[in-house]
């Protein structure tokens, strides 16, 4: 078994060449690089922006109610009542 064994010096590798410099890219690809990064901005602004206003448009909301001296639920009752009384109407 030992026979078959080659016992002749190993044979240097060449270096890899370097590699070639990227070529730049094209308008088209810059500009749709350039929109995809736009969009993912819009898309994370928008998970943070979006509840900051809603949880603004409520705090309003119930500023506005507290100041005239009522509250959602009291308003939301009256709603209700008002409902009631046009369905016995008709």
């Amino acid at each position: 078994m030992t026979s078959d064994a080659q016992e002749e010096p190993l044979t240097p590798v060449a270096p890899q060449p370097a590699p070639a410099r990227p070529k730049p890219l094209t308008s088209r690809e810059r500009r749709r690089r350039r929109r995809k990064a736009r969009h993912r901005g819009e898309e994370i602004l928008g998970w943070i922006l979006v509840p900051v206003i809603l949880f603004g448009l409520f705090w309003g909301v119930n500023a506005v109610l507290e100041a005239m001296g009522t509250s959602p639920g009291v308003v939301w009752d009256q709603l209700m009542q008002v409902k009631a009384a046009l369905e016995k109407r008709v």
